[in-house]
């Protein structure tokens, strides 16, 4: 579908500022961000991507406010296993919290471009191949199925085969270096010439990234099984990340508490997934359903989890 350039400009401008709000005003130098803090911010930000959405209603329609909340609300569900994931990363480089702005804030940029360009050949695929659908469809279900049954000790850092790969082929500092990315220090083979060393700090941003990338393959196929309207699409995935930053550092010690949420969500993708396969048979399940499911699953994986977990100790995340 296509849409006037002023919709497009205008939800470019409203990321734009938010991101120069976050980077140049609330964030502008590197500080320990508290839980209180970041809550305020997550609130913000899912405050932000709730009144685009009701935008999105007002100006679309209601069918394409419901897909874009339905969006927004499984993307922001699968945030929770980027945010675990995220906390690992951190813990193994060792990052304080004082430096983990940075790296998240980047992160964020970068995602944003792959997301992009990811939704941008999505949408040239089912343009010209309407059966990669029933792909998406059946991948979203494996994955769903998958999910059911990891165990979350399968997520090892240090047996990443990139990270290895980086090690061995690049330059690292062992220490990091304030909040610097890269740093000139004296060569290992030749003390007396200078060369540029990437730090921990960096190669941590490149895992981030990698993770970003690994998440965006069950996100970007997941909203396309709501809709194939590539403005929907790209705003709700792209407003439920800008909060990504916020929601780690408000939930990243409390992450254990949602355990149980990650079978919720497994549902969630088999639920989307199947939706594909049964238009073959005529059967097309409502927008309003299918929020209300998800949003129902998602309600109830939450709840679980924190009744379930409400004894458990907080564990330590990163290094102070």
């Amino acid at each position: 579908m296509d849409y006037p350039l002023w919709m497009w400009g205008t939800f470019a401008a409203v990321v734009i500022i938010l991101l120069v709000l976050d980077l140049g005003v609330l964030n502008k130098k590197d500080h320990e961000i508290s839980v209180k803090e970041s809550l305020k911010l997550s609130a913000f930000y899912i405050s932000a991507g709730l009144l685009f959405g009701t935008w999105v209603w007002y100006e679309l329609g209601p069918k394409a406010g419901m897909d874009y909340f339905t969006g927004f609300l499984v993307e922001k569900s699968l945030s929770m296993d980027n945010v675990f994931v995220i906390s690992l990363i951190f813990t193994y480089f060792a990052i304080p919290r004082l430096y983990q702005h940075r790296v998240l804030f980047w992160g964020i940029l970068g995602a944003i471009v792959m997301r992009g360009v990811m939704i941008g050949l999505g949408a040239a695929l089912i343009h010209q191949f309407s059966w990669i659908m029933y792909i998406f469809g059946a991948f979203l279900v494996i994955t769903g199925v998958k999910m059911l049954f990891m165990h979350d000790d399968e997520t090892d850092v240090a047996s990443n085969p990139l990270l290895k790969w980086l090690k061995s082929h690049f330059r690292f500092t062992e220490k990091l270096h304030g909040n610097h990315f890269f740093v000139k220090e004296a060569d290992r083979k030749d003390p007396s010439k200078m060369v540029w060393w990437a730090t921990p700090l960096f190669l941590a941003l490149i895992m981030v990234e990698l993770t970003d990338l690994v998440f965006a393959v069950d996100s970007v196929p997941a909203i396309f099984a709501i809709t194939t309207d590539t403005f929907i699409v790209f705003t709700s995935n792209i407003f439920a990340i800008l909060g990504l930053r916020a929601l780690y550092f408000a939930l990243a010690a409390m992450v254990h508490r949602f355990h149980y949420l990650k079978y919720a969500l497994a549902v969630v993708l088999v639920f989307i997934g199947v939706k594909i396969f049964l238009v073959n048979f005529a059967i097309k399940i409502p927008s309003p359903v299918s929020l209300g499911v998800t949003f129902g699953l998602l309600a109830a994986g939450v709840a679980y989890s924190l009744w379930k977990t409400r004894n458990e100790p907080i564990p330590e995340v990163g290094r102070e």
